[in-house]
């Protein structure tokens, strides 16, 4: 899709916002000058070869629920075989995607903590945890989460399934993640083959 072509209605938001989230690096700039949203920016950025930050910026602009969908479907295509834990996590952020409810933001949390926070499959349940109204223990007054943390913790299981296995591919991945995103954007599941 070109930076022309109609902007997918679901990457939205204050652009000077996004784009102040993902700390492009100075050569970046000029790509970005002139760009009027977040779709059209996120093209730019892909197009000139800037896929990390192009990938951070749509970790950001996709509502939550898409983007934690998003961290899952990218986590799903890099994962390794036979690792239950693996499969355990990544099924609790897509509960939560499935029904968005304080149980199930809790429990996929909880099970982030229990396996440690060091695979994009953990890193989507805290996206999921983060896209709450608190992040205080249940029962206790509520300590709402800052805006930015679930694109934040979204772009993090990004980058970790992105370098996966081996680094070497983390561009080529990036930018199957990217039309994965597009096609979220837009209202599709941007499911990803599996051995990505």
């Amino acid at each position: 899709m070109s930076a022309s072509a109609a902007a997918p209605f679901k990457l939205d938001g204050p652009l000077p916002e996004l784009l102040a989230r993902i700390d492009a690096p100075p050569e970046a700039q000029p790509v970005l000058a002139g760009a009027r949203n977040a779709a059209e920016a996120m093209e730019r950025l892909a197009a000139a070869g800037f896929l990390l930050e192009a990938a951070k910026l749509t970790a950001h602009a996709l509502p939550k629920r898409e983007a934690v969908w998003w961290a899952c479907m990218c986590a799903r295509h890099t994962a390794p075989e036979g690792l239950p834990a693996l499969v355990e996590l990544v099924a609790a952020a897509e509960t939560w995607v499935r029904k968005q409810s304080d149980e199930t933001r809790r429990a996929a949390f909880d099970l982030a903590q229990a396996k440690g926070l060091d695979t994009p499959e953990a890193w989507a349940c805290v996206g999921a945890f983060w896209s709450g109204d608190s992040m205080a223990p249940a029962g206790l007054a509520k300590v709402p989460p800052a805006p930015h943390l679930c694109g934040t913790a979204v772009a993090g299981s990004i980058n970790l399934a992105a370098v996966r296995g081996d680094p070497m591919r983390a561009r080529a991945r990036l930018a199957r993640f990217l039309d994965s995103a597009r096609e979220i954007a837009t209202g599709g599941a941007g499911r990803l083959p599996p051995g990505g």
